[in-house]
């Protein structure tokens, strides 16, 4: 049921928006955005699996992890987180990098922000996202974001059910 996640572009603003809500609670929500246990579950859109190589939930720290193709193909990214407010939000930047944690200058880097607010329905998420460039979001959506993220925000879906 994709249909209730909002995915909007601004090329003028070099922005990514994303909303989508959970019927459930912000606390549930939360350890699932920031738990790699449980981020190993869903961040990946299947038949993708993810697989957290190091994770360090703190200001500054680094959530490291691989996207592991189906014919064991494995794409590295991190994380590294900025300011956490516990069960309000957080933000980090997100690299592609290597198995090593070095960052791949090819390919820009964007700065996320997780937002997670209480609502009748449960729980709304919202996901902005901010690029360095118009051409920074072309090519990330080339590689298929808007699809693969659209896609584990749905199987998150299924989990909390």
């Amino acid at each position: 049921m994709e249909s209730n996640i909002i995915f909007n572009k601004d090329f003028d603003s070099h922005t990514v928006y994303v909303m989508k809500i959970y019927d459930t609670d912000v606390s549930k929500v939360w350890d699932y955005f920031t738990e790699s246990k449980l981020l190993d579950q869903w961040w990946a859109p299947k038949p993708w699996k993810c697989e957290t190589v190091s994770q360090d939930f703190k200001n500054d720290g680094i959530w490291h992890y691989a996207m592991v193709g189906p014919d064991g193909e494995k794409s590295y990214a991190q994380v590294q987180y900025g300011e956490i407010t516990e069960h309000r939000s957080f933000d980090g930047v997100d690299s592609f990098c290597d198995e090593k944690g070095n960052i791949n200058a090819d390919f820009g880097q964007a700065k996320w922000l997780f937002g997670f607010t209480g609502v009748e329905e449960g729980t709304k998420v919202t996901v902005n996202i901010h690029f360095p460039s118009p051409e920074t979001i072309n090519q990330l959506l080339e590689m298929g974001f808007e699809e693969g993220f659209k896609t584990g925000l749905t199987q998150l879906e299924e989990i909390l059910k």
